[in-house]
């Protein structure tokens, strides 16, 4: 980033040690109202009835939408790099019998 007065702004970043861990998710399910998207990551586990929700993300739209296309430019150069990223035919939460979310 650059002022106008031509000094540099650079944004440090931190990446704590057990953030940088991460946590392993397998679906993601997304809620919305005017004012925010909730994004909540979850592990399921083959067998187990309940799945646990590791991770909730709270974004404002701009965000979102920024995020959206961030996850389309990369998974863009993923599929360049690597070949197209594979769909099962059906839907995997199919079986979950989850409501559709609402705002």
């Amino acid at each position: 980033m650059e002022q106008k007065n031509g000094k540099e702004n650079k944004l440090q970043i931190e990446l704590p040690a057990e953030v940088a861990e991460g946590n392993y998710a397998n679906l993601a399910l997304i809620t919305h109202s005017q004012a925010e998207f909730i994004v909540d990551f979850i592990r399921m586990m083959p067998g187990v009835e309940k799945a646990r929700v590791k991770s909730r993300i709270i974004l404002t739209p701009q965000h979102a939408k920024r995020l959206m296309r961030a996850l389309a430019e990369n998974i863009r150069k993923y599929e360049d790099m690597f070949g197209s990223i594979q769909e099962p035919e059906s839907a995997s939460t199919a079986f979950l019998n989850i409501p559709p979310a609402e705002a």
